[in-house]
């Protein structure tokens, strides 16, 4: 029996869980439940991240302190998973003494340990807001690859690390403005003096995936940076001692620490040892399950810090990628950014967990939810080739049979084939690779259909002394059933229960997946999983389009009264009169490579064409735009890009997230001045 603790990432509690989260928390909970079912002592712990300026900013707006935000959000989570089947020992919240004092405890010893260094630095400072911005409350273009729309610590294009003010045109998420440089006593983990503990961590473990390796190689190559792990109130979270409360531990810090605060409460409530599964030299192991976006954060500071204070480093970090929607990301506009809840309102948890798993391998791929290949995926596989066959047998055994089975196996060699190929799936789910797992699976149901369709019950019933011969095709066929359950068990856990009350026997154990069942009496077939309709799926995307509205048109609102209270200086007509508006047809419009927001437009201006970047690339497929006509300002001075010269501009309105080109009335002809 092997000891194991896992970890998933801690979900951020400033919004609710979406589609996306899912992905992640469903392939932690199918290892874990596996590695259960095979009677291995495996306890999976989790819990809120509850710290930062975002929750504090979040709090602000909506008029309540970030205690109650993050205790509203943390149920609302603990809800949702539990209603997708994710079965965590325990759930905790990093807002909590508990966590506070792990928090600080472990700052004591790495002070001790001379590891944190203090030293004034600058920082993005907003001065309208009053405040010094969090590294991903600035947004501007990436230094080094000059991809635009980028957060102020890394660039998702180039995965480049650096400050917000080493970025090009930066302004503040919060309002917008450009921050000024400012300079404030900061408290840093002197992280590059570990270099030679995190890599011998690295070549201790098998259970890092190449992709992992390869990024950390990276960054080592690159030169580790110390890390600012203090932040400047005002700020939501655990004050660092000695300061008077002028500077709090970055959410960052006592984030993964709220790992160890979990696990502490589990073991206060269970009476397990703590040391056994976190202190240096246990036989334990430790996995930690995270998505990609994180990696830094675990697979450097985190295992250097363990190594300072004296803990064990992780036996493994299992990375996952994103999750797209039917090809594309997750998309508000186009109704596929999907809560975790709205998917709940009109289906059950066992069809996303069934499509994820039939998706999920161990490389850190994105994974794909195509919203048709979902519905014929689960409704072929799940409903037509495993259901289908209690459902095909059990009718003859509780109508001729008085609903006791056959011990007679009429076809050893198929029971040897599902028997056989327990190692096989059982290493699968091991290393995490489900989708080849499920295709294993599906693989014999695809046998044990043809098995039933080979010899017919529905037609030997009618025919004379056929009985015990039915009798035998439809006991096997429902111990093949029992074994493809087992198999399932811990992708589809509510199936996998219905399915044990109907044969009527004790939660099935993964050793106990080979075994027949003999003469034994099976319960009356009720319905175990329906097939999905279309019309869920419609339900699904227009709850989401309808929920979206709702929060567009509350932002919109916001916006206009916050413009309405924030005019631009007021000029005279002469001013205006200098600015020239024209009618602008869109002849022209494609994609700007390497350009996360602009667009390439031609413009016909009726005497002359003129080309344009505008960026509008969020809110609009280019090919959308051919045709329209818009307003475009045309006397602006030409701006040369390194795209190539833009002559002019187009006018849009917006909310900050979605945009709006200005268009006239149709009749409108290209080159009419706007007056």
């Amino acid at each position: 029996m092997r000891n194991i603790l896992v970890t998933n990432a801690l979900p951020y509690a400033n919004g609710h869980l979406h589609l996306g989260h899912m992905l992640g928390y469903i392939q932690s909970d199918i290892w874990v439940r596996f590695q259960k079912l095979q009677g291995n002592q495996c306890h999976f712990v989790c819990g809120s991240d509850t710290h930062g300026t975002p929750i504090m900013l979040r709090a602000q707006k909506l008029g309540v302190k970030p205690e109650k935000l993050v205790e509203e959000m943390s149920k609302s989570h603990l809800d949702d998973f539990m209603d997708f089947e994710v079965e965590f020992d325990n759930y905790h919240s990093t807002h909590n003494k508990l966590n506070q004092e792990v928090v600080e405890a472990i700052y004591e010893k790495l002070q001790a340990a001379k590891l944190i260094d203090s030293k004034e630095i600058l920082q993005a400072y907003d001065p309208k807001a009053d405040m010094f911005l969090p590294d991903r409350f600035v947004k501007g273009t990436c230094p080094k690859c000059k991809a635009e729309d980028q957060y102020g610590d890394s660039c998702e294009v180039c995965s480049a690390t650096y400050s917000p003010l080493d970025m090009i045109n930066p302004v503040s998420v919060v309002t917008g403005e450009r921050p000024i440089e400012k300079s404030s006593e900061h408290y840093f983990f002197k992280l590059s003096s570990l270099s030679q503990e995190i890599q011998s961590w690295i070549k201790s473990t098998d259970s890092l995936q190449p992709e992992v390796k390869n990024k950390l190689k990276e960054w080592f190559e690159a030169g580790l940076q110390d890390w600012d792990i203090s932040r400047d109130a005002p700020y939501f979270g655990f004050p660092i001692p000695g300061t008077d409360e002028k500077k709090f531990f970055y959410v960052w810090l006592d984030a993964p620490m709220g790992y160890l605060a979990s696990f502490q409460d589990y073991c206060n409530k269970s009476g397990i040892d703590f040391d056994n599964y976190w202190k240096k030299g246990t036989n334990s192991e430790l996995y930690h399950f995270i998505g990609k976006d994180i990696l830094y954060f675990h697979a450097l500071f985190w295992p250097a810090i363990l190594a300072s204070v004296d803990y064990r480093e992780p036996s493994g970090i299992f990375v996952n990628g994103f999750l797209t929607i039917n090809g594309k990301k997750m998309s508000k506009s186009r109704g596929t950014f999907v809560s975790a809840r709205t998917y709940l309102n009109h289906l059950k948890a066992d069809y996303l967990r069934y499509y994820f798993a039939s998706k999920l391998t161990a490389k850190i791929d994105d994974i794909d939810l195509n919203l048709e290949d979902f519905l014929q995926k689960v409704n072929s596989d799940v409903i037509g080739k495993v259901v289908n066959i209690a459902s095909r047998c059990a009718g003859f055994i509780n109508k001729k049979f008085d609903g006791v089975l056959s011990d007679k196996i009429i076809d050893q060699s198929l029971v040897d084939s599902f028997q056989s190929a327990h190692k096989e799936i059982s290493i699968c789910f091991e290393n995490r690779d489900f989708a080849q797992g499920i295709r294993l699976i599906m693989q014999l149901a695809d046998q044990a259909n043809q098995f039933i369709d080979h010899y017919k019950p529905w037609q030997l019933i009618k025919e004379e002394g056929k009985e015990e011969l039915v009798h035998d095709v439809c006991s096997l066929g429902i111990n093949l059933f029992k074994m493809l359950i087992g198999y399932l068990k811990p992708v589809v856990p509510e199936l996998a229960t219905k399915s044990e009350q109907f044969l009527n026997i004790t939660p099935i154990k993964w050793s106990d997946i080979p075994m027949t069942l003999g003469a034994h009496k099976i319960n009356k077939f009720k319905p175990l999983m329906v097939r999905i309709e279309k019309e869920k799926i419609d339900m699904i995307i227009e709850e989401t389009k309808q929920k979206q509205a709702e929060e567009t048109g509350a932002q919109v609102e916001e916006v206009v009264k916050e413009n309405a209270l924030n005019l631009a200086p007021e000029i005279k007509i002469d001013d205006f009169l200098k600015v020239d508006l024209r009618i602008a047809k869109i002849i022209e419009a494609e994609h700007v490579e390497s350009s996360n927001k602009l667009l390439r437009l031609k413009l016909d201006l009726g005497a002359e064409q003129r080309q344009v970047f505008a960026g509008i690339k969020s809110a609009y497929d280019p090919e959308s735009l051919i045709g329209k006509h818009t307003v475009m300002v045309a006397n602006l001075a030409p701006r040369k890009m390194r795209f190539g010269v833009s002559e002019g501009m187009v006018l849009a309105a917006g909310d900050g997230k979605d945009l709006y080109i200005l268009e006239p009335h149709e009749g409108a002809v290209a080159g009419l001045r706007v007056s």
